[in-house]
């Protein structure tokens, strides 16, 4: 990794994220990857069965100590809400019912999104398609941490602190950095979801509301599959800003691993990605990519070249509204 370089600031860059180009030159030398993208035919009923698990859990723990409620909450429920998390992302891009049946795809969200226990499927829409089109956008672009982030989580302990905040950065920054009106979708997410944890309370008690929102909390803090967080965009590698992982963690989370492949065509879903990546090889085989995401943490926590700071942010033009 001679390449790393320390730094104190983001890497800024004045030129076009990659994904644009290299999805039209892969188009143009393979045009048989348009048949990858549209709906997953599964994904619904993987979605729907992930949900009636954790209903089922929630019964199955009501009677558990505190203890085993946190023990579960993180080795099980907890990686069932980070995968439906990761499906949620997929459904924001209308892979469950293509683009045709947007709405569809809108409730099939809220309904994943049940067992994370917290509202987060109308928002994460909201500002997932700014991720896409303004990769790295300053003050666009709310994946990137804020300066303050970067500043001061610089320390091995400060970089663990920051990882197991993750959700909480992930929930609080798009406020500070790029705030929308709160839209009809959200407060809809947020009535049923509310509703849903209620009845459960109601059905039995409080241990299983807590079991499904500590199991996201947990899983979306310091956890192997949250490894997918620092592996994504962090510039392990000075000039790359995007990094694919093909490890087996991909079958617990939607081939979020293929993330180059996904940034280059995102209206394919998890499940075709490994197609993008076998018939266009050429494209993707020599990129530097990971094959752990505990690595990934590792590297992120002791390496000093490594920290929020290591991303790169690029200025963008906003795009017309059609």
């Amino acid at each position: 990794m001679g390449n790393r370089v320390t730094r104190d600031d983001f890497q800024w860059v004045y030129t076009e994220q990659p994904h644009t180009q290299r999805r039209k030159e892969i188009l143009a030398k393979y045009p048989e990857i348009k048949a990858l993208m549209g709906p997953d035919p599964h994904l619904k009923w993987i979605v729907s069965g992930m949900v009636f698990t954790q209903l089922l859990a929630c019964y199955l723990v009501k009677d558990l100590s505190w203890k085993w409620i946190f023990f579960w909450a993180y080795a099980f429920g907890g990686c069932i809400n980070h995968s439906l998390t990761l499906a949620i992302h997929d459904i924001s891009h209308n892979v469950a019912f293509g683009n045709k049946q947007a709405k569809w795809n809108r409730w099939f969200a809220v309904f994943a999104n049940l067992p994370i226990g917290i509202p987060y499927s109308a928002s994460f829409k909201k500002y997932h398609i700014d991720h896409h089109r303004y990769l790295g956008g300053d003050g666009l672009d709310v994946d990137i941490p804020t300066d303050f982030e970067g500043w001061f989580f610089c320390t091995p302990l400060r970089k663990l602190l920051w990882l197991i905040l993750q959700p909480l950065f992930y929930s609080l920054r798009p406020l500070y950095v790029n705030p929308k009106a709160i839209t009809q979708m959200e407060i809809l997410n947020a009535l049923v979801q509310f509703s849903i944890d209620l009845i459960i309370y109601y059905l039995w008690g409080l241990k299983p509301v807590i079991y499904l929102i500590a199991g996201t909390i947990l899983c979306l803090g310091f956890h192997p599959i949250s490894g997918h967080f620092i592996a994504e965009h962090y510039m392990f590698l000075k000039g790359y800003e995007t990094y694919s992982y093909y490890g087996p963690l991909n079958w617990l989370t939607f081939n979020v691993g293929y993330h180059m492949e996904h940034h280059d065509f995102p209206s394919i879903p998890g499940c075709r990605l490994p197609m993008v990546k076998k018939i266009a090889a050429e494209y993707y085989d020599n990129l530097p990519h990971h094959q752990s995401w505990i690595r990934v943490l590792w590297d992120f926590v002791f390496d000093d070249t490594l920290g929020p700071y290591s991303r790169v942010k690029r200025l963008c033009k906003l795009a017309k509204e059609s």
